[in-house]
């Protein structure tokens, strides 16, 4: 059974009164001034001890909990908190991190999003009025699904959807419908997260608390980038981010940020994706990457932050750990990492 258990009344006006939670153990309350974020990957089984520790090593005020949920293109049918779903994807486990996070003065911002076997979510698309009512009915509940479970685990924030391209375009009242859906269940801080090169298209950022960003700006055209020429590449990207930003009068939250850790990092992400397995591995170029990021927009008023991706729970060599892969774990990066976060 997959729809939405709405709240009491009681619980829902809970939602209107002021809302400001705080982890059980109020000495290690954040007091950090940008989101300093790591996104956390799930774990196919519980995890064997607290998964927070390498995270405050490195000054992270902030994880993200991605509990995906599953679509075919054509299909209408989103297929989450299933039981053969890793565990860390399922309520239980998402539950479980926040718990981790909560009890180390670590904030939470949850994420539900799509993906696809098929393709792009960003391109996916239906044909008939049915079939649309149909995906955003189950959009709706998998979306609400998780509001609930972020007002019931105190999430601080709460990302509800990611780089619905297509379905935005055509369809943009679904989105206005549904974010006071959301509030209503939820009283944190909302985002969305968009794509790097459509979040001027993005109808709605008036009804959210931060423009939400996957980040991933391609600003390098060489295989070991120098953070001056990093710099500069940014410029352009940077003025129109800040232009945005005063227009919407919103900040801009880089709700997903990384680099691969191969020649070539900072640039067209989704290519070098497709043969990271045959290019060099380079953490300067990774590393550098990051310093010119931080260089750029650390100073800016307008930039809140953002959530690296990806961390994994085992840390390096663990499950899942790719020596080529974007998590900055046992790389250089993670020191410059960790040289910014902590002044944060």
């Amino acid at each position: 059974m997959k729809k939405a258990v709405f709240f009491t009344s009681a619980l829902i006006l809970m939602c209107s009164a002021f809302w400001a939670p705080t982890p059980p153990d109020k000495s290690v309350q954040s007091t950090h001034t940008k989101i300093d974020g790591v996104t956390l990957v799930a774990p196919p089984q519980p995890f064997p001890s607290d998964p927070i520790k390498e995270i405050n090593e490195i000054g992270a005020g902030w994880i993200t909990c991605v509990p995906y949920g599953f679509v075919r293109f054509g299909s209408n049918d989103i297929r989450y908190n299933l039981s053969f779903q890793w565990w860390g994807e399922r309520k239980e486990g998402i539950e479980k991190t926040i718990e981790y996070a909560h009890q180390n003065g670590v904030k939470v911002m949850l994420k539900p999003q799509i993906w696809s076997p098929d393709g792009w979510i960003g391109d996916f698309s239906l044909n008939t009025e049915k079939e649309w009512e149909k995906w955003e009915e189950e959009l709706t509940d998998y979306i609400l699904f998780y509001a609930q479970l972020a007002t019931e685990n105190d999430v601080e924030l709460f990302c509800f959807a990611t780089e619905m391209k297509a379905h935005m375009a055509a369809r943009p009242q679904f989105f206005r419908d549904l974010i006071p859906k959301i509030r209503e269940l939820y009283c944190g801080d909302l985002t969305y997260s968009a794509n790097w090169d459509n979040y001027q298209s993005v109808p709605f950022w008036d009804g959210l608390d931060y423009i939400g960003l996957s980040a991933y700006f391609p600003v390098n055209e060489k295989k070991t980038p120098t953070v001056p020429y990093l710099v500069k590449q940014w410029k352009e990207e940077e003025r129109s981010l800040s232009a945005y930003s005063a227009l919407q009068q919103k900040p801009i939250l880089f709700t997903e940020y990384g680099y691969l850790s191969v020649d070539g990092s900072g640039g067209k992400t989704w290519l070098l994706e497709k043969e990271v397995k045959r290019l060099a591995i380079n953490e300067q170029a990774q590393a550098n990457c990051f310093e010119a990021l931080y260089e750029v927009f650390g100073a800016k008023s307008y930039w809140a932050g953002g959530f690296i991706w990806k961390w994994f729970p085992h840390g390096k060599g663990g499950e899942g750990y790719n020596e080529r892969d974007y998590t900055p774990q046992g790389k250089q990066a993670s020191e410059v990492i960790k040289r910014y976060y902590s002044k944060w």
